[in-house]
């Protein structure tokens, strides 16, 4: 892997996020927010509906990697029936890196299901390790009976995110990794709470009408700082912060 920008040399995943502490300073009343996604060069976010296919080896070392620096990790109801996550920090290595960081043995899963329409028999629910935790618009309906521990928190209408994330700020979470889909990526920008933007490039073109990294409207276009470019074997792994 090569540091393009700044600083060009060779580098590493784990050298280059050595130094990011995302949680060592949070914005005042929520955790600190950082997205990240995979996309083919002509900008699709998915390829066959899920995101798997589109990154190298490298780009899921990298994923895993900044995995280990957040208290939380954030998904969409669409990204986990997709994707159908299963539990974080499986390593016993995992767990002492991220205690050796002052952070909890393992992240704290964050689920927005507006229908609480979830997979509650994909490995996530049904390993036992960690704790998951629904915001949902859903009033009355309850999840099936889990071995992981799950907790729902109801929004009235639709989930608010604003009041979401400033509650897990309450709650102890200093930063938080949301890993799409891409109408959530839209919703997070809009309401101004991403603080970084991880992008992985895939030198792969994949045609069609799958979804971008962003699917919703914005209230005007963004301005990006670029932190950092690294590239390996034709993949590119950008890092923008809001401008």
């Amino acid at each position: 892997m090569q540091r393009l920008i700044p600083d060009p040399g060779p580098t590493t995943v784990a050298e280059q996020l050595d130094g990011y502490r995302p949680w060592s300073e949070p914005p005042e009343g929520r955790p600190f927010v950082a997205m990240n996604f995979a996309a083919t060069v002509d900008g699709r976010a998915a390829m066959e509906g899920v995101s798997g296919p589109i990154g190298s080896s490298t780009d899921t070392a990298m994923l895993a990697a900044l995995r280990t620096r957040f208290d939380a990790v954030m998904i969409g109801a669409g990204t986990m029936r997709a994707e159908r996550y299963g539990q974080m920090a499986v390593k016993e290595e995992t767990r002492a890196l991220r205690e050796g960081l002052g952070l909890s043995p393992r992240p704290l899963m964050v689920i927005v299901s507006g229908r609480l329409d979830l997979p509650w028999d994909a490995p996530l629910f049904t390993a036992g390790g960690g704790e998951v935790l629904v915001l949902t618009a859903n009033a009355e309906g309850e999840p099936p009976p889990t071995e992981t521990p799950v907790r729902v928190v109801r929004h009235e209408g639709g989930v608010d995110l604003e009041v979401a994330l400033a509650a897990l700020r309450q709650e102890g979470i200093r930063a938080l990794l949301c890993e799409g889909g891409p109408r959530l990526h839209a919703q997070l920008q809009a309401a101004g709470l991403v603080d970084d933007l991880f992008l992985t490039i895939a030198p792969k073109l994949a045609g069609g009408g799958g979804p971008r990294i962003v699917e919703g409207e914005l209230p005007a276009p963004l301005d990006l700082d670029l932190a950092w470019l690294l590239e390996s074997d034709g993949e590119l792994f950008a890092r923008y912060g809001r401008r």
